[in-house]
Order: C-alpha cells, then sequence, then structure tokens
C-alpha cells in the first residue's frame, strides 16, 4: 500500500511523465478538473501536487492559463576562459559566448556611483562604505533572462581609467580596456555559492518558486592591487558552470581509433 499522502502521489506521477517525455517542456498539463477525475482526488489535494512540483521549478502557473512544464535550455559558460584575453573575442565575453554558443546575447546596463558594502569593502580592500564605481547588467539569452552582473571598481582606479564611470557599454570589454590602459589583470580569485533568491533577483532572473541562484563572485587583481569585485547571480536552472586546467585533450573532436 503506498503510504504517501495524496498530494505526493500526484507530484510523484506527474514528475515522472515529465521526465518520461510525455509532457515536453513549453506543454501544458491537463486541468486542475482533469487531474482530480484521473487520480480521484480532489481539487484542493491536486493542487497541492501541483504545487509541490511548482515548488522545485519544474513547472509554472499562470492566473487563467493552468500549469505549464517549464523550459530549460541549458547554457553552460566556460569560467576558465571568461575574459581571458589570450582567446579570440569580439566585444566583451559574455556577448561572444552566448553567440559562438548559436544563441541571441542581449542586456540592460547602468553606471552609478555607490559605497561599497561589507562584501564588496572585504573584497576590494576599501573602507566600509567608500566610494566605488558599479557597473550593473541584467542580460538575456535568447529573452530569457539569464544573469545579473555587478563589477564594482575602487575609486582610486576610475580616475585612472575614467570610461568605467562613463555611462554606456564599452564595447571591447572592461579588462581590455584596462589592460590597454596599462592595468592588466594579473590573476583572479573565484567563489562560487548557492542561495534562495531575493525579491528583487526573483523578479529580474524570472526565477520560480524553489529555483535557486548560482552565486559568483570573481575578485581580479593587478600586481599587488585589488581592481575589481564580479558579482554574478545566475538562474539556477537554466546555468552550467565548467572550468578548463591545465593542458587539456580536444574535449570536443572526434574520437580516435
Amino acid at each position: 500500500m503506498n503510504k504517501q499522502p495524496k498530494y505526493r502521489q500526484v507530484a510523484d506521477a506527474l514528475r515522472r511523465e515529465i521526465d518520461n517525455g510525455a509532457y515536453p517542456p513549453g506543454s501544458r498539463l491537463p486541468s486542475e478538473s482533469e487531474l482530480s477525475t484521473r487520480f480521484e482526488a480532489s481539487r484542493n489535494t491536486v493542487r497541492s501536487g501541483l504545487n509541490a512540483l511548482v515548488s522545485e521549478g519544474l513547472i509554472s502557473s499562470s492566473q487563467g492559463l493552468g500549469y505549464e512544464v517549464r523550459k530549460h535550455e541549458v547554457f553552460e559558460l566556460n569560467a576558465s576562459r571568461f575574459e581571458n584575453l589570450t582567446f579570440p573575442q569580439n566585444g566583451d565575453a559574455y556577448s561572444t559566448d552566448v553567440t559562438n554558443a548559436g544563441r541571441r546575447p542581449s542586456q540592460t546596463f547602468r553606471v552609478e556611483m555607490t559605497p561599497a558594502t561589507a562584501y564588496v569593502a572585504d573584497r576590494l580592500k576599501v573602507a566600509l562604505g567608500s566610494t566605488t564605481v558599479l557597473r550593473f547588467c541584467h542580460r538575456f539569452v535568447d529573452d530569457v533572462p539569464w544573469s545579473t552582473q555587478a563589477t564594482y571598481y575602487p575609486d582610486w582606479l576610475a580616475k585612472q581609467a575614467p570610461r568605467l564611470a562613463e555611462p554606456g557599454d564599452i564595447a571591447e570589454g572592461t579588462t581590455r580596456y584596462l589592460a590597454a590602459a596599462g592595468i592588466e589583470q594579473a590573476g583572479y580569485f573565484d567563489e562560487i555559492a548557492t542561495r534562495m533568491p531575493t525579491p528583487d533577483e526573483s523578479r529580474l532572473l524570472d526565477v520560480g518558486a524553489g529555483v535557486p541562484v548560482l552565486l559568483w563572485t570573481r575578485t581580479g587583481y593587478a600586481d599587488d592591487r585589488v581592481i575589481r569585485c564580479t558579482i554574478t547571480t545566475f538562474r539556477g536552472d537554466l546555468n552550467r558552470m565548467n572550468y578548463e586546467i591545465g593542458t587539456l585533450p580536444d574535449r570536443n573532436g572526434d574520437e580516435r581509433p
């Protein structure tokens, strides 16, 4: 005998069918009324089962439109090549990587002067509340929200590289701009964490209930000084990161006989 609550039985059965392709990404599930008949359960029980799948990020609900299987076309980011100037690039690394993957990039952008939070000040090695230049991007892949990227630069650097504080994007990318100005990034330190999104992050990234965000903080160094702190917030359901370390064979090449 199945001792699971009835709503869990509903959720498990629908999850299996979604995983097996009976309901492909973008398709709509049967109505609550139809599912009530199928599972011999009340509409409240069915709704609880559906809400469990919503909380897992597997389906989404829309007022008056029912429930839809979420699309999960994952974008893979090679974090070790991101901003590496030895790799061919046209413009910034984000646009290059997305375009090379056969996808379409777009973004909104703003620049502002803002006081350093404790998190940013600790990484930039500046005083709490000191002035920083924030360059903020809200990025999309094929019109779907992909990430937000907030890069903070210390005030002293903005004085040496004034385009950092100017409105509008830097076409060649900030890393290349700084290198051309004699401030070349010598290395970086990465931190990766996951958590549930804040209300603002849920709104900007269109994240469904139960879907976490991936936080990637990269602190860049030039010689003995910290030159920037970049905090990228990804949708956890649509992104995957990888790194390449050392000399590797061509992983995408043909198999050898």
